[in-house]
């Protein structure tokens, strides 16, 4: 499989930069650039697995959800520059319900035909459990509701206000968890290490430098696709009537996301389930708190600003899925009927976004 998304990469990527001087139509250049970003994701999950075999697994999760948050960030910032703003709040959207119902779904779901049962840890799941309710219930809630009074120029200022708080929180969050606390978290890592003691040791693919400069050009190489993705946007909305809102929240967030997707779920079929775990939840956290609050800032230096304002449905989804994922997962315990639940849900928001 390896091969197989390496090859794409080689292929598709010299293709996009040939049709971006030759024009080609719309609906290739969004094949070829989704394919490309799809074969690129999957480099970058192998750069950082490579890099979270050597470092543990949460800083393997965290850098994980970096990476892979980083290739929709970069989207993100063309989609803003473009003025597409209803696709980007969209894509938010779209990453924080993936993550926590697709990716965490499939997650339980494919570990769960293997292993029976599978545990992770509950010290990190009661402390993502606190994060989700404050970033996605009242960091995102609060915005829609106060801004109901407030002109735009108001709705910027409070989102203004409330994204550098986000940023600020969720690095002292890191902070906590990496520094002050870290024997806290620690001792649920030994546990971690004792449930998965039959598992072999393994051996980095890459080296730490070679893992870090080919992640550097993979990430070189998104930016460039990235830009000739976001404009074909209009016109493939346009001929398949597909809505900003499920541009945004099914194909941007699929296609970004695809790196840390293809990475929770091997490590969940590897019966490493806080690898997993971390990656999808932890992935989430970061887009709340950081990506999205960070996209508010950057606005700032585009022709047009955005609002941390997000539509009801958009809302509504977020919130459903915050709450659904806390249930399952707070005991630390999963199943492949509870990660079915999990899909079950996206499906039926997937719908929903589609008729909209």
């Amino acid at each position: 499989m390896n091969k197989v998304f390496t090859t794409i990469v080689f292929i598709g990527v010299p293709l996009v930069i040939v049709g971006s001087f030759l024009h080609w139509s719309s609906l290739m250049m969004f094949i070829l650039c989704c394919v490309s970003i799809i074969g690129l994701s999957a480099i970058m999950g192998r750069a950082t697995e490579s890099l979270a075999i050597v470092s543990g697994p949460r800083i393997g999760g965290l850098l994980n959800a970096t990476f892979g948050n980083a290739v929709e960030l970069i989207i993100s910032i063309f989609s803003l520059k473009a003025g597409l703003i209803g696709i980007v709040l969209a894509s938010l959207t779209g990453s924080v319900i993936g993550n926590l119902l697709l990716v965490l779904g499939l997650s339980f779901f494919l570990g769960g035909l293997k292993h029976k049962r599978q545990n992770f840890s509950l010290v990190d799941a009661r402390y993502n459990a606190g994060l989700l309710i404050f970033a996605i219930v009242v960091a995102f809630v609060i915005p829609e509701i106060f801004s109901q009074g407030m002109g735009d120029r108001g709705t910027i200022k409070l989102s203004i206000g409330i994204a550098v708080i986000m940023i600020a929180l969720y690095l002292a969050g890191l902070f906590f968890k990496l520094v002050t606390h870290r024997g806290f978290f620690a001792g649920s890592d030994k546990s971690a290490n004792d449930r998965s003691a039959t598992i072999e040791e393994e051996e980095p693919e890459w080296s730490k430098m070679k893992s870090i400069i080919i992640l550097l050009v993979a990430t070189l190489a998104v930016a460039f696709v990235s830009e000739n993705l976001v404009h074909t946007f209009e016109d493939i909305g346009a001929r398949f009537g597909w809505s900003e809102l499920f541009i945004g929240v099914i194909i941007v967030a699929v296609v970004g996301n695809a790196a840390e997707h293809a990475s929770a779920l091997m490590m969940a079929f590897k019966n490493k389930m806080d690898v997993s775990v971390e990656i999808a939840v932890g992935s989430t956290l970061q887009v709340a708190m950081f990506v999205a609050p960070a996209l508010v800032l950057v606005s700032l230096l585009m022709p047009e600003q955005m609002p941390l304002v997000f539509t009801v449905p958009e809302l509504v989804a977020m919130i459903t899925a915050a709450l659904l994922t806390i249930m399952i997962s707070i005991d630390g315990e999963s199943n492949w009927f509870e990660g079915l639940t999990l899909i079950a849900a996206y499906l039926i928001m997937g719908i929903g976004f589609y008729f909209l």
